[in-house]
């Protein structure tokens, strides 16, 4: 690495309505360096990205760029210097196509869309990313939406790449080929900064690690100064116990949910599986092996093929033709995407939770007390321990463990009797990610039952009382909780 950092920030505090989101942090990044930002969420690591992408302004402080002060005033003063951030919940446009999407800001007076689609065409097969440039980017999976933000990065030169949280969405191969192509880069003098809430990926992948904690830096360090334990504790400020849960032994006989050979497009192939009261059912399986369609079918979110299987809820035959229904009936799903399909980004907590509690119950008080809204919402608030500022504060600048919680509280609002939670730790910190597993346990323990969709396996074998596999479409095998493995279960996901 250079002696001489690309990018420095002294000082520099960030407060929103007088109380800091960062405060008082240095931090340098040198040319070649992948460097790792660790903390809870909260802890100020996306605030001190969003200052360096010109996304916001410095309360207080410095920053440099090869060594001269700069005034960011919008993200595009920091791409003209070659910075370039790729976002945790992607900043695409959808109604775009991938090809336009990553020459967005920078387009000529006049373009041709055929150089535009074949330029998009060779960063994306030099990257070993299979999205098609001509494909509109709302029809795109998550993970493929990430691959298009780091291709625009790649294609536009940057000098600094910021990834937030860049595994989130993509599977064990794909994440691999991900650090691959950041050490290629990093050969090249490109500089990055990468969140994860996978500490292993920044004890094995980066040169340094920074930890930040309730908006203070705490430590700065070789990545090979660190490990797991020692990491946890800069994150939280003491050790955190290890817990596993127990697997629940009183299944009831007869299922609450039943799916029979459902068929949707070529997505979702005869997928049959039932669902127990009282029971976690893992679906694990690689991305676009039919986990998260079968669930949207089953919500009447996406309409299955004309006589392409059949549900029962409490041994009556459903078919939804709207959520909306599914809701009435009992069965509720978190989103994989909170911020696409989980909240209503710009309204308060108290009014997204409650929201949820109208879709339920609504309908049965005609003109629905506000004040009964608000104290269900509060209610739920507290019982998962959402972290806020207020009841009136926006969910959007909550952090995304919070964020979580109230796409859950949303849901559990509802009172369903099938929850199917679809990556619901996805991008969440160490501590939050334990307190929502344990929010799936008990919940399974109150008696309802509950598909856990996931693609990281720990958590599928540490929750799940019987655990499926999806390959292709369909189910390909199912195993016990006492006999699966990780090895076992990407067998049969892959082979």
């Amino acid at each position: 690495m250079s002696r001489e950092p690309i990018l420095r920030l002294t000082g520099v505090t960030k407060r929103y309505g007088g109380i800091a989101a960062l405060e008082a942090a240095d931090f340098d990044l040198f040319p070649g360096e992948i460097h790792a930002l660790a903390g809870e969420n909260g802890a100020g690591k996306s605030t001190l990205c969003k200052l360096i992408a010109g996304v916001v302004a410095p309360s207080e402080g410095t920053l440099a760029i090869d060594g001269q002060p700069v005034t960011l005033s919008a993200p595009r003063d920091a791409t003209r210097l070659g910075i370039a951030m790729v976002y945790q919940e992607t900043s695409l446009v959808p109604q775009l196509t991938v090809a336009q999407n990553m020459v967005l800001g920078r387009e000529r007076a006049f373009n041709s869309v055929r150089k535009l689609r074949n330029a998009a065409r060779q960063v994306l097969q030099r990257l070993n990313f299979n999205v098609d440039p001509s494909q509109l980017a709302g029809s795109l999976s998550a993970a493929k939406r990430q691959m298009v933000e780091i291709a625009r990065a790649v294609l536009n030169d940057a000098r600094v790449i910021i990834l937030d949280e860049p595994t989130a969405s993509l599977t064990p191969e794909e994440t691999t080929h991900l650090f691959d192509l950041m050490k290629s880069l990093q050969k090249r003098g490109v500089a990055m900064i990468f969140i994860s809430h996978a500490l292993e990926e920044a004890l094995s992948h980066a040169d340094r690690i920074t930890v930040l904690r309730n908006g203070r830096l705490i430590t700065t360090g070789p990545a090979a100064g660190f490990d797991r334990a020692g990491l946890i504790r800069h994150m939280i400020g003491e050790d955190m116990a290890v817990t596993t849960a127990a697997p629940n032994l009183r299944r009831s006989a007869v299922p609450v949910l039943q799916v029979e050979n459902i068929r949707m497009g070529s997505l979702v192939n005869n997928m049959s599986f039932s669902v127990f009261p009282g029971e976690i059912t893992g679906l694990a399986g690689l991305i676009g092996s039919g986990r998260s369609e079968v669930a949207r079918v089953i919500m009447g979110h996406t309409k299955r093929n004309f006589g392409g299987g059949r549900v029962w809820l409490e041994g009556r035959e459903v078919r939804y033709s709207l959520p909306a229904q599914a809701v009435r009936d009992g069965i509720a799903y978190v989103s994989e995407d909170r911020k696409l399909d989980g909240m209503f980004d710009t309204m308060s907590v108290t009014d997204n939770i409650g929201l949820g509690w109208m879709a339920k119950f609504g309908q049965h008080l005609g003109l629905a007390p506000l004040s009964r809204m608000r104290a269900e919402a509060r209610a739920w608030s507290e019982r998962l321990s959402v972290r806020r500022i207020g009841e009136d504060q926006p969910v959007i600048h909550l952090s995304g463990g919070n964020q979580q919680k109230v796409v859950i509280a949303k849901a559990l609002a509802q009172k369903p009797k099938v929850m199917i939670f679809d990556e619901p730790t996805r991008g969440v910190d160490v501590g939050a990610i334990a307190e929502i597993r344990q929010i799936i346990r008990s919940f399974a323990e109150s008696g309802a039952g509950v598909v856990l969709i996931s693609s990281y396996l720990p958590e599928i074998l540490d929750l799940s009382d019987r655990i499926l596999v999806a390959k292709s479409g369909t189910i390909a095998a199912e195993f016990s909780r006492a006999e699966a493995t990780a090895e076992k279960i990407l067998h049969a996901a892959i082979h």
